[in-house]
């Protein structure tokens, strides 16, 4: 029997806290899960820095990861190397045109955010991440201040606003702490490699309308799967330890 149940995470906030790397426990546990369940990734970063956060192990045992919100998508490949476990089957060419290269560059000048630091402008396969704060030396150290500095003023939720007036046509979500993602599609886009009657079971820590997990969510419920809202990473590590004693006591993939 083909099986049917499949869990998908997000990374930052879900996994991992925004940008680090995923605990050495919680990996191990991670990793059981993956050994016992389809398992897959969807993150707004790129490739590598998911190689980062999670390590090799955790993305070997997936059965696909979907980088930048499903633009630049990985499977499991069964002719794989130890080298090379997985194979690149999707990456989108969209690229950002100059005029909003020039608005964002505009916006970054508008905000009286005190502490600017390093690339405020991240290209990725399908998109782009803005961020006011950037990343560069010190954005860590300043990233709590920036986290209530949106808080406070809704810096982030007024420039969606701007952009979503002058492109109408793109996609763009709140992601993480500090950015916003912008394409011209979003995380919905991976349920085209998921059959209509698959169990899907989504956890992600944006669900949020405007989140940048959020388009995907309503369309796991759209389709009858279960979504889940976790609050921080010690929620989803509790969800996930659950799933693995319940399998340990007969739950299967069906």
């Amino acid at each position: 029997m083909t099986n049917k149940r499949k869990f998908i995470f997000d990374v930052d906030g879900t996994l991992t806290e925004s940008r680090k790397q995923i605990s050495t426990s919680f990996q191990a546990e991670f990793i059981i899960f993956c050994c016992k369940f389809p398992t897959y990734l969807v993150t707004g970063s790129d490739h590598d820095k998911t190689v980062e956060q999670l390590g090799r192990d955790i993305l070997t045992r997936c059965a696909g990861v979907f980088n930048c919100s499903g633009s630049d998508v990985y499977q499991q490949d069964k002719f794989g190397t130890a080298d090379a476990p997985y194979k690149n089957i999707y990456k989108s060419k969209w690229k950002p045109s100059n005029k909003l290269i020039n608005f964002l560059s505009d916006e970054l000048d508008y905000s009286v955010f005190p502490n600017k630091t390093g690339n405020h402008i991240e290209h990725r396969p399908g998109g782009i991440n803005f961020s006011i704060l950037g990343r560069g030396e010190g954005s860590m150290e300043y990233r709590k201040e920036y986290v209530k500095w949106d808080t406070e003023r809704l810096e982030r939720e007024d420039i969606v606003d701007r952009i979503k007036t002058e492109f109408p046509d793109l996609n763009i979500q709140i992601g993480g702490q500090t950015g916003l993602d912008i394409s011209d599609s979003d995380k919905s886009q991976i349920l085209k490699y998921f059959d209509h009657d698959d169990k899907l079971h989504f956890f992600g820590d944006m669900m949020e309308e405007g989140q940048n997990d959020y388009p995907l969510a309503k369309a796991v419920q759209d389709m009858g799967g279960k979504t889940y809202h976790v609050k921080d990473i010690d929620e989803t590590r509790t969800w996930v330890n659950r799933f693995s004693s319940l399998y340990a006591n007969g739950l299967r993939h069906n």
